[in-house]
């Protein structure tokens, strides 16, 4: 019959080689680089907006999040109305808001769940 394989896999000892090379993060990692992205979004629809304590305060996290290193700041308009971008804004914070939570950052929730309200009181005022 079939006698059993006494060496390792070809494939297997390649994969592995891979997998070692690899750089992988971890899962807080990971949550940070998210969490900075959806700040960053949001930062850029604030400053379109014009509101420039809140983009200060959004900063601050950004460059906690990314080690120091302060985000660049918007400078082109979209042409969007106000309402489109007080919408856009809330979703964005809304997200950070989510990871934030899951990362357990007190922070930024705060941070986010505060420019929620903002976000959802400007549409509700036009």
């Amino acid at each position: 019959m079939y006698e059993p394989i006494r060496t390792k896999s070809v494939h297997s000892a390649m994969a592995a080689d891979a997998h070692a090379r690899i750089p992988h993060r971890s899962r807080e990692e990971e949550l940070d680089i998210q969490l900075s992205g959806h700040l960053a979004a949001l930062l850029a629809v604030t400053d379109e907006l014009g509101l420039t304590s809140a983009g200060d305060a959004i900063a601050r996290q950004i460059a906690r999040l990314r080690g120091g290193m302060p985000p660049v700041r918007h400078a082109g308009l979209s042409g969007a109305s106000a309402a489109s971008l007080h919408d856009r804004a809330h979703a964005l914070a809304g997200r950070a808001l989510v990871v934030a939570a899951s990362r357990a950052d007190t922070a930024a929730a705060i941070l986010a769940a505060e420019r929620m309200d903002a976000h959802s009181a400007a549409l509700t005022a036009s």
